[in-house]
């Protein structure tokens, strides 16, 4: 079947725009299958899903920091609170691979316990397959069918390697989560995070001293970032997934930093990068610089979406695809 005959499946695409969650395992089975005719499929009902959901959605927010940091009881905490308030929340959690299956080696996750049972919660987890830390294409379309169907998506990656540069593009927010006593200033410049996240969270504020000396290290660490001015300006908070301290205060700079993203123009800046992004690593992935090339490479490809704003991610990779496909069966 060429790649111009694919019948779209709209009705799954439907579906979840109808926020029907008994679409979203369907869906996400589709997604991260790699069986060649099924990855076809995906691509159009994702291209679909994309063009037809309204802008800008729910809140993307990821959540990153070294394992062990407590991102998954902070996450915990967070889906109390916005559960209590009505909301609906998905969970995307980036986890290492199996060298022999390929597969997320802690699977369904079990650690965030207030989405046990709860329908109005869902998580799924996600190999990082040969990506050290990184984010799978997999992951980016689980990202596109749960914005669809639930109020809030939250990503939560690996922790290590490239991990919170790979996640910045696929979200709206970042929020790096620092454990108290991780270190000081000149690690956190040596990691590279000063400029990326856009709210920084010392967790277990229930230790108190120690908690607050790393709050105050990340403080001034915060000050040597170089960002743009009049731009937002990550707060340091304190919060203790434990007892639920400044769970509140959390999602209150979640809503603010969405805010000040959708006025000032940010957030469709970021969702543009993020296009580029995925359809960039997708396509060298999949032909290599070779077949890139073949196309006019990374700034022909660049110039050709910034000219067509209106055209998803998916379909670009899509149509893409079947361009660059052409142009090697054909003589250089």
């Amino acid at each position: 079947m060429s790649c111009r005959s694919r019948a779209l499946p709209r009705e799954l695409a439907k579906r979840l725009l109808a926020r029907d969650r008994a679409a979203v395992p369907e869906a996400l089975n589709l997604a991260d299958d790699r069986r060649p005719e099924r990855r076809a499929a995906a691509l159009e009902m994702l291209s679909a899903l994309e063009r037809e959901s309204p802008y800008p959605g729910p809140p993307r927010v990821g959540i990153t920091g070294a394992p062990g940091a407590g991102k998954s009881t902070l996450l915990d905490a967070l889906v109390r609170a916005l559960r209590a308030d009505g909301e609906t929340v998905a969970i995307v959690a980036i986890d290492p691979s199996s060298q022999a299956s390929g597969g997320a080696l802690l699977g369904d996750r079990i650690r965030v316990r207030a989405g046990s049972g709860d329908r109005g919660v869902f998580i799924r987890s996600m190999a990082a397959r040969d990506r050290l830390g990184g984010i799978s294409d997999a992951a980016w379309a689980g990202v596109a069918i749960l914005a669809a169907a639930f109020d809030r998506v939250f990503v939560e990656t690996v922790g290590v390697g490239q991990s919170e540069s790979d996640v910045v593009p696929l979200v709206d927010t970042l929020v790096f989560v620092a454990n108290p006593g991780s270190g000081d200033e000149l690690q956190y410049m040596k990691a590279g995070l000063l400029e990326l996240p856009d709210v920084f969270v010392v967790s277990k504020a229930d230790l108190g001293a120690v908690a607050l000396r790393t709050a105050s290290e990340l403080e001034s660490a915060r000050g040597l970032a170089q960002r743009q001015p009049g731009g937002w300006e990550p707060p340091v908070l304190l919060v203790s997934g434990r007892d639920g301290t400044g769970t509140r205060q959390l999602l209150e700079a979640l809503d603010a930093h969405r805010a000040q993203a959708l006025a000032s123009g940010a957030l469709a800046e970021r969702r543009r990068r993020g296009t580029l992004a995925l359809v960039l690593e997708a396509l060298r992935r999949r032909y290599g610089s070779h077949g890139l090339e073949r196309i006019g490479g990374s700034v022909g490809l660049e110039e050709r979406i910034s000219a067509e704003p209106e055209r998803s991610s998916f379909a670009w990779v899509d149509a893409l695809s079947c361009e660059i496909e052409d142009a090697l069966r054909k003589p250089a």
